[in-house]
């Protein structure tokens, strides 16, 4: 009995002394992970407080660069923008003049030769006809048309007739058909512009002068008289009337997608009776617009360049539309051309 106590009591010992060495240890561990949940927990906090707050930025950072200006047009240079005239046209330069009689009815600045932008077009058109071509004929869009005009919807390698990269010429003024008109006469495109020119002077066009098939060069100018004549015989081609005025869709547009045409155009046939008529744009230029139209059962030929806006050249149109149906009969016509 006495043995089985002290045995128990050496047990008790053996436990205190061992719960005694690991009691620091223990302690150790406890501490660190206290140290590692306070690290955590700092952590967590730090990061939260340490996201930069959201600003809103309220500067706008602007180009340093300088706005370059367009160039002013050579009317504008000459200083013909903003001349008044009696019926209040924002053109620098009009023309109406009696097709069949030549009496001219309102003019001004009709004799300075400026840059006549896409107007050129009916001159081109007119000499692929003269040459008597077929209509049919297949041409390919090149590089060497590509590179004429940078910005088209005929893709290098497009491929189409004669006639139809005529009808877009005039129609939606692609500078790339026409170039491609001019290249593929005989002789090529220095041989085309000599046969303008030839056909200008034929035309009593005496201060004109053509450069390139398409009006993008600003050497290409005319005055307001030269163009009525050019514009007379341009009407005396029925493929011209039909493709620069409002055609039968199924007649022209079935020949290629409509997207290829312009018909953005404020003066249609219903508001007057065109018979032609063609517009231009460079900056040289400004807005151009010629047009034949019959107004009073009178056919007339109209001139405007460098017209201030867009949409202004076709309002100077009517404005003329309206002032000629107002004349009184017996009216006296300033002059006739020679």
């Amino acid at each position: 009995m006495r043995l089985n106590q002290l045995w128990l009591f050496a047990l008790a010992v053996i436990f205190a002394v061992g719960a005694m060495a690991n009691a620091p240890a223990i302690a150790a561990n406890k501490d660190k992970q206290q140290t590692k949940t306070t690290t955590k927990t700092a952590a967590k906090t730090n990061t939260k407080t340490s996201k930069k707050p959201k600003t809103v930025r309220v500067t706008v950072t602007r180009s340093t660069e300088p706005v370059v200006p367009a160039r002013p047009s050579l009317a504008t240079a000459l200083g013909l923008r903003g001349q008044h005239d009696d019926l209040n046209l924002k053109s620098s330069v009009a023309m109406v003049v009696n097709q069949d009689t030549k009496e001219v009815y309102f003019e001004k600045n009709p004799s300075v030769s400026l840059p006549i932008a896409s107007i050129t077009k009916l001159m081109t058109a007119m000499v692929v006809l003269d040459a008597k071509m077929p209509l049919d004929e297949t041409l390919v869009i090149n590089s060497e048309d590509v590179q004429s005009y940078r910005s088209s919807r005929l893709a290098g390698g497009t491929v189409l007739t004669r006639e139809e990269a005529l009808l877009l010429a005039l129609m939606s003024s692609e500078n790339r058909a026409a170039y491609t008109l001019g290249r593929n006469y005989p002789g090529g495109v220095s041989a085309f512009v000599g046969a303008m020119n030839r056909k200008a002077k034929e035309l009593g066009m005496d201060h004109s002068h053509f450069a390139d098939p398409t009006g993008l060069m600003s050497e290409n100018v005319a005055t307001a008289e030269d163009l009525t004549r050019m514009l007379s015989a341009a009407y005396q081609y029925k493929t011209i009337r039909e493709f620069s005025t409002w055609p039968d869709l199924t007649m022209v547009i079935a020949k290629r997608p409509q997207k290829f045409l312009n018909t953005n155009r404020l003066v249609r046939s219903g508001d007057m009776n065109i018979g032609l008529q063609k517009t231009g744009f460079i900056n040289a230029a400004g807005k151009c617009l010629v047009m034949q139209a019959r107004v009073n059962n009178t056919p007339l030929l109209l001139v405007f360049l460098d017209s201030v806006g867009t949409q202004s050249r076709f309002a100077d149109a009517v404005r003329v539309r309206d002032w000629y149906e107002r004349m009184p009969s017996g009216a006296q016509p300033i002059r006739r051309l020679m």
